[in-house]
């Protein structure tokens, strides 16, 4: 999958990822009332408002991008309506020829991160039939618990050819509290960072390894020292524009060919409507906003590099 991911990145000469996290606030009053009539003001109303919200995005700007991120939070909130309307846009997404992060953030002791990496990116035997249940092509995976939590990811990924993103400095504010702590000398982070560049190692595709990394566009300088460190991961950048993380600081990121990093943005993109810069749009075309801010954040990312 990371070849497919780089192919799309090069196709669409655009390293940027959308964030489908639908909070019920970016949603424009329409569609929440046409899911409302039809369903209630109940969570499978909620739940038909966040897919159809998410169908107009993907819809208006798969061309554009090579991947989107669905943050699984906020289909959960929703309970198992929600988890529907993540499944369908996860579905949705593929049969669009993008490439699926799954944004789980999961990580555990060995059972149970088996469990969790079968779930959401290989198979299940259920009887005589082997089924695929989110069936997503890379996910996020928290490293916080050690190797024996992460190592259940990447073996499902040498099976499926599927990858995962780790993470290794985040882009809130707090990821200092931890992340920035002193141990033997160095940040934790990079320490952090030289096993997943290990674990790369193991798990290469034919430019990138299946193993890679989460970075906060925030965090530019150490986003450089993680770029040496890493050399054959590419890079999830959090953090661009509503968090405070511009074009200028993403260049460093990413590796002398050009790739290597793909830039996450969220609310910038499917809440572009309710932005100033793209009020003439109007919540009627919404999704027409989005597209543009897509646009426009290429055309940021091509200029730093």
């Amino acid at each position: 999958m990371i070849n497919k991911l780089t192919a799309n990145i090069k196709k669409t000469e655009a390293p940027v990822v959308v964030g489908l996290d639908p909070m019920l606030g970016y949603l424009p009053d329409f569609v929440q009332k046409k899911a409302y009539e039809e369903l209630g003001e109940t969570l499978e109303g909620a739940a038909e408002a966040i897919w159809q919200f998410n169908k107009a995005i993907v819809d208006a700007t798969y061309d554009l991008i090579p991947a989107v991120k669905p943050q699984i939070a906020m289909y959960e909130q929703f309970g198992i309506p929600g988890l529907l309307a993540y499944k369908k846009t996860v579905d949705y997404c593929k049969q669009k020829g993008l490439v699926v992060f799954a944004d789980i953030k999961r990580g555990d002791i060995g059972s149970t991160s088996a469990a969790y990496a079968a779930g959401h990116l290989g198979k299940v035997r259920i009887g005589n039939s082997i089924c695929a249940p989110f069936d997503a092509d890379f996910a996020t995976v928290n490293p916080y618990l050690g190797s024996d939590g992460v190592k259940p990811f990447i073996d499902v990924c040498k099976e499926e050819k599927k990858g995962i993103f780790v993470l290794v400095k985040t882009s809130n504010p707090s990821s200092c509290e931890f992340q920035d702590r002193i141990s033997d000398g160095r940040p934790l982070y990079e320490w952090v960072g030289e096993s997943v560049a290990k674990w790369a190692e193991d798990c290469m595709g034919d430019e990138y390894s299946y193993v890679g990394a989460v970075v906060g566009a925030t965090y530019p300088e150490q986003g450089k020292i993680l770029r040496r460190i890493m050399p054959k991961c590419y890079i999830l950048v959090p953090g661009y524009g509503a968090q405070g993380g511009t074009g200028k600081d993403l260049a460093h990121f990413f590796n002398e060919d050009g790739l290597g990093a793909i830039v996450n943005s969220s609310r910038g993109i499917i809440a572009a409507y309710k932005q100033e810069k793209y009020a003439k749009f109007g919540a009627e075309n919404f999704a027409d906003a989005s597209r543009q801010a897509v646009i426009d954040m290429v055309e940021d990312i091509r200029g730093a590099m």
